[in-house]
């Protein structure tokens, strides 16, 4: 992350965007809580350092992660899974501090979504040219909470199809600050990221995070 990671950018007015049946983009939504999600973050990546993982099949995914909660997602030769210790560090993921934790319970009541408790926290790192496939978030074991998907950092196209892979997706541009959530009848539904544009953001610098709120018992 750039040092200038806590520059103030103007405030910007939240609003609401329906993606689909049970999907709303919250434009704008982490507000004046930003200095402190930055700050978190760094003291999050400092304990659990950021990584290109591996999927089963050996190709190394283009995002780098680390994850933060009472488990961490994981990939590698043996599958995808949750695991509660990272396999970087032998040591517990660092927990999911309340400035997250409050911003995912928010963003979540306001799509619709009340009584979430989310258990992880996803962290992932794009570049300029790293991309996330067409995928369903199915690892979980409770499908009835929602996917909370924060954005930081540059503009990224979210690509949202439906319960097919075949399915064409829609295309939504994420600005930092937004907040997308889904669940319901759009729980499973296909997602992925464009291959990030190259850029500079005034506070995140070349790159955007995302973080990806879940609850997976």
């Amino acid at each position: 992350m750039t040092a200038d990671l806590f520059a103030c950018l103007p405030k910007v007015r939240a609003s609401r965007e329906q993606m689909a049946e049970g999907a709303v983009l919250l434009r704008g939504f982490i507000g004046e809580s930003e200095a402190d999600l930055i700050a978190t973050l760094r003291e999050i990546v400092a304990a659990a350092p950021f990584r290109r993982m591996f999927t089963p099949g050996g190709h190394q995914m283009s995002v780098s992660m680390t994850n933060c909660g009472s488990a961490g997602w994981v990939t590698d030769r043996s599958g995808y899974r949750y695991d509660p210790v990272d396999p970087e560090t032998g040591k517990p993921w660092p927990a999911m501090p309340p400035v997250l934790r409050e911003l995912a319970d928010r963003a979540a009541e306001a799509a619709g979504f009340s009584g979430f408790a989310p258990e992880v926290c996803l962290i992932n790192r794009y570049v300029p040219g790293a991309k996330m496939s067409l995928h369903q978030d199915k690892d979980e074991l409770d499908f009835g909470a929602p996917i909370v998907s924060v954005s930081l950092g540059l503009p990224a196209i979210f690509m949202f199809g439906g319960l097919k892979r075949s399915d064409k997706p829609r295309r939504f541009r994420l600005e930092h600050g937004d907040v997308a959530v889904w669940g319901g009848p759009s729980r499973l539904f296909y997602h992925g990221v464009a291959p990030l544009a190259e850029g500079d953001h005034p506070v995140m610098g070349p790159q955007r995070l995302n973080l990806t709120f879940r609850k997976i018992r």
